[in-house]
């Protein structure tokens, strides 16, 4: 248990000192002269008490201020043990940059109430000189909320984040520099990176979530993912309004397939090929905010839909649209059918229409429904 007087030092960061005062779990340390606020759960404690520093009387004989003057040089040696620093362990594959930022909720039975701790995630095996800032949309200049640097493969407690935060919590920018110490490395680019922020979801128990990095529910944001920065998704007027008519468009398509197959009565095979394009452009109209999680939700979603709209239609060809990328989503698809569409013919749709980026479904006939799961 920390108390006044004791030595300590800085968990996550260089520093330490003597704890003069502690109020509402934060110790007050005092570095050469000056107080440093530390959460308490930040410090360790490295020696015994410290001995409290000699105070001379106002009114003292010449022979008394000598011994005082002595007695000040002897306590003013910086005894404590110096913390010894821990080899950095280096893990396969991490000379990619990772980096994830992560709220924990304090009180996630009160998030209207609730402060909210940042954790900083550097899954990598390089050093990060990080500076996180906010503002508000309609605000110009940004608020430095951390700056540090941040050792390989940690998580980091960076800031905390008060209700009266949110209302001004519209745009983050996380900005960093990759290095290692004591050895060589190949450089990586600086990263520089601004995400849009719905406050909104910091009170939807909802919107947190689990994350493999973090023991509980949280609002996470991917700053960097295998060297490449998040980018902010941004459209002019130009692009806004062309994409709006092209939505549109596909609405209606969407919407005059559907009612032909509300319309199908017969249990016939139908020659027609239906195609979903299931690309996030496509589902959605923003994906700012978004993260992949939450796109390859919507994405399967919309996939359930035109099964279960087709799974009367026996021989019905379903081409759902997915695009090459890393694969994730095909894989997401394979799963759904593998355990709960059973039954259905499978095969990688024409190479010529569709190159490598679409799986066409046949529809079996309705026996096959009694395969899925309940």
């Amino acid at each position: 248990m920390i108390k006044v007087g004791d030595n300590v030092r800085f968990l996550n960061s260089v520093g330490g000192g003597v704890v003069v005062r502690i109020q509402d779990n934060i110790a007050y340390v005092d570095e050469d002269g000056f107080e440093t606020p530390v959460l308490l759960r930040e410090c360790v404690l490295v020696g015994a008490p410290a001995v409290a520093k000699a105070t001379a009387p106002k009114s003292t004989p010449r022979v008394e201020r000598e011994e005082y003057t002595k007695a000040q040089k002897i306590f003013s040696k910086d005894t404590t043990p110096q913390p010894t620093a821990l080899p950095v362990v280096e893990t396969a594959g991490g000379d990619v940059v990772n980096i994830t930022l992560g709220f924990e909720p304090q009180n996630i039975k009160s998030l209207s109430q609730s402060g909210f701790d940042a954790y900083l995630v550097n899954d990598s095996n390089y050093y990060l000189f990080v500076a996180v800032s906010t503002r508000a949309n309609e605000d110009s200049n940004w608020t430095l909320r951390y700056q540090g640097v941040i050792e390989p493969n940690i998580q980091e407690f960076v800031f905390e984040l008060f209700q009266q935060d949110l209302p001004k919590f519209d745009r983050m920018l996380v900005q960093y520099v990759a290095f290692k110490q004591n050895r060589e490395f190949a450089p990586k680019q600086p990263g520089d990176v601004e995400l849009k922020v719905d406050a909104t979801k910091f009170a939807k128990l909802h919107c947190f979530r689990p994350n493999q990095y973090f023991d509980g529910p949280v609002i996470a944001f991917e700053i960097t993912g295998n060297d490449r920065p998040a980018v902010l998704q941004t459209l002019d007027s130009a692009q806004l309004a062309q994409g709006i008519l092209e939505k549109k468009r596909q609405v209606n398509l969407q919407n005059r397939r559907d009612q032909a197959v509300s319309r199908s009565k017969s249990s016939k095979p139908v020659s027609e090929i239906i195609e979903v394009d299931l690309h996030a452009a496509e589902l959605l109209d923003n994906v700012a905010g978004l993260g992949p999680a939450d796109i390859l939700n919507a994405q399967i979603d919309r996939f359930s839909e035109i099964m279960e709209a087709n799974l009367r239609r026996p021989g019905q060809k379903i081409v759902f649209i997915h695009g090459k990328g890393e694969g994730v989503l095909r894989q997401a698809i394979m799963k759904e059918l593998k355990h709960r569409y059973k039954g259905h013919d499978v095969q990688d749709a024409s190479f010529r229409e569709y190159g490598f980026g679409a799986t066409q479904v046949t529809i079996k006939g309705s026996n096959s429904s009694t395969n899925r799961r309940k």
